[in-house]
């Protein structure tokens, strides 16, 4: 499907369209934003005006069938991502869905039947894979630098959030229904999709999870243990009930030559260590984080690029090894 120019509508506008990926449809080469739609309709005005775009809707339906709109950009939570992304795609208009890819292994599995049914493409927004940050990490993982990789090592924590001890008013992040799962489900994503794009398909992996706070029903703390098609052993624990002072945000990479170390939100300094001393790495990113992914789905879109890193035939691997290590049916 070639288009000349992509006419972006969102369904959600929230925090997470005000500066990571919003702008970035329009700053991006051969694309525009020309409606959003939000359930409260004076948010959606408000959001439209202050960004110049010229429709605004309280409907989602109404957004996808809009006639000027020929992509779709899902930004609700995961619990509607499927409903949209198929209403979206059924009308013949791609569809680029904010991650996780949906509430469930099973919910990506029904996204992927449509979008290969009526041929529309799908794409999921797992930009680090296109920032110089990971890039960089990838770059000298795949050189060599640090040999042949034996294993790699997740490690976050974070305090809870003042809203998680308000029970009559909680996160929607830490709600099953609208999230998927808690905390995990959320920013764990994009460290397992990470790993993906660095070593390919997990093919086995055994996690164990506990509500050890009780601030709300989901999970607070994970651990798992992952083995990658590629041979990489791997394993992560996340806490997301930590005592202020320990905030961890790191990811491990050790191999036979050396050993790499980096952040996943933090951006700290890409570490990499030898035997013969230490290198470090500082990347810029993008002011809205999101426009690298974007602009190379938009050049897909319009005939000028190869197909973008981040799809949804890569995307539902991530959910498969969060559902697994969550222990959902699958």
């Amino acid at each position: 499907m070639k288009l000349k120019m992509i006419h972006w509508g969102f369904i959600g506008c929230g925090s997470v369209t005000e500066r990571k990926s919003g702008p970035a449809f329009s700053i991006a080469e051969g694309s525009d934003v020309v409606a959003v739609m939000r359930r409260d309709v004076d948010k959606a005005k408000d959001y439209a005006g202050r960004h110049g775009i010229g429709k605004w809707y309280d409907n989602a339906g109404d957004l996808i069938r809009d006639p000027l709109v020929n992509a779709v950009y899902v930004a609700t939570p995961p619990g509607s991502h499927a409903e949209y992304a198929i209403a979206a795609m059924r009308a013949g208009k791609p569809v680029y869905i904010e991650k996780p890819m949906a509430a469930s292994y099973k919910e990506c599995l029904e996204i992927i039947r449509v979008s290969e049914e009526t041929g529309i493409a799908c794409f999921v927004a797992y930009y680090r894979r296109t920032l110089p940050y990971f890039r960089r990490v990838k770059e000298l993982i795949d050189d060599g630098m640090l040999g042949k990789i034996s294993t790699v090592q997740i490690r976050f924590a974070i305090p809870p959030y003042v809203a998680d001890y308000d029970r009559d008013n909680l996160p929607w992040r830490v709600k099953k229904e609208i999230a998927g799962a808690g905390y995990f489900y959320d920013l764990a994503s994009h460290q397992l999709d990470l790993l993906d794009y660095l070593f390919g398909p997990v093919v086995a992996v055994q996690g164990f999870v506990q509500n050890t706070a009780r601030l709300y029903e989901v999970e607070d703390t994970v651990t798992a243990a992952f083995q990658f098609q590629s041979g990489v052993l791997g394993s992560g624990s996340w806490s997301f009930i930590a005592p202020e002072g320990s905030r961890t945000d790191r990811i491990d990479f050790v191999g036979t030559k050396g050993k790499l170390s980096c952040s996943t939100f933090d951006f700290s300094p890409i570490v990499f260590e030898t035997e013969t001393g230490m290198q470090e790495f500082a990347e810029e990113n993008p002011d809205n984080i999101q426009l690298y992914l974007i602009q190379s789905i938009v050049d897909y879109l319009n005939g000028k690029g190869d197909l973008p890193v981040s799809t949804a035939r890569s995307a539902i691997r991530t959910n498969w090894v969060m559902d697994k290590i969550l222990g959902y049916n699958l």
